[in-house]
């Protein structure tokens, strides 16, 4: 019978001590982990195994713009110009008044070959984007289903109350949030339209020809490298629609590129 108790015994101790070696090591690759570790490659110097772990962590479900900011920096040391960009343009996605983000996805565009200019953007739509990002898209949504609360509220008073003053009041504050709300609305849904419509990409392509049409016997507009971001406007089999920050459009075929948003 003792013989049997230590033997039970010693039996706990060794499933206790692999229980607690496999506890260690599935706690060590948590995205966190693999996040700190990436750190520590990154700042020794090992740029390929910073990658490595980073991307380990975005498999992990981490998708941070702390992950993409690192990885962007990772692959502009290694000099890799379609990798870097990419990132960064993730990066902003998250965080898009980030200097740090902004500033470092400048340098990024600078190693491209393609020098592409932006078209300049007009008064009215300079005041117009500056109303629309002054909050999130999230934040618009709240502030619009808040007014229209309130509305419901004022619009309601209005109705039940019998005095005369205080129907008036009511009914022009209803009135006031009313054209608030109908302002918000727009905004919210010009975002989200926007969002929708604008699908962007980083070309990882080293070279590709642009055509004025979905077909080799078109006219080649012009040639495009590595790390240009295009905006998607359509599709045809293998061929892409794209336009460049210039307005300048054409069609891609079998062009290597990977999608921001």
């Amino acid at each position: 019978m003792r013989k049997r108790r230590k033997f039970n015994i010693v039996k706990k101790l060794i499933f206790l001590v692999i229980f607690s070696v496999l506890g260690i090591s599935f706690g060590q690759t948590t995205p966190e982990f693999l996040f700190n570790e990436g750190n520590k490659a990154y700042n020794a110097g090992n740029y390929e195994n910073a990658i490595s772990l980073y991307e380990q962590t975005l498999k992990m479900g981490k998708h941070s713009a702390d992950v993409y900011y690192n990885l962007g920096n990772a692959n502009y040391r290694l000099n890799k110009v379609a990798e870097s960009v990419y990132y960064f343009e993730k990066a902003k996605l998250m965080r898009p008044k980030d200097r740090d983000i902004i500033t470092n996805s400048a340098f990024a565009n600078n190693m491209t070959i393609d020098a592409i200019e932006k078209i300049p953007v007009s008064q009215i739509d300079q005041i117009r984007n500056s109303i629309i990002e002054t909050f999130s898209f999230e934040i618009w949504t709240y502030f619009t289903t808040i007014l229209l609360w309130i509305f419901t509220i004022l619009f309601l008073a209005y109705l039940f109350f019998i005095r005369a003053r205080l129907k008036r009041i009511f009914f022009f504050s209803s009135l006031s949030i009313l054209l608030l709300f109908i302002l918000s609305f727009s905004i919210t849904y010009s975002i989200d339209q926007n969002e929708k419509n604008k699908k962007f990409a980083i070309l990882f392509s080293k070279q590709t020809d642009i055509w004025s049409e979905p077909n080799q016997q078109a006219e080649r507009l012009f040639v495009l490298h590595e790390g240009t971001k295009m905006q998607l406007l359509d599709s045809l089999e293998e061929w892409q629609k794209i336009r460049i920050a210039n307005g300048s459009e054409g069609w891609i075929k079998d062009a290597s590129f990977k999608k921001i948003n």
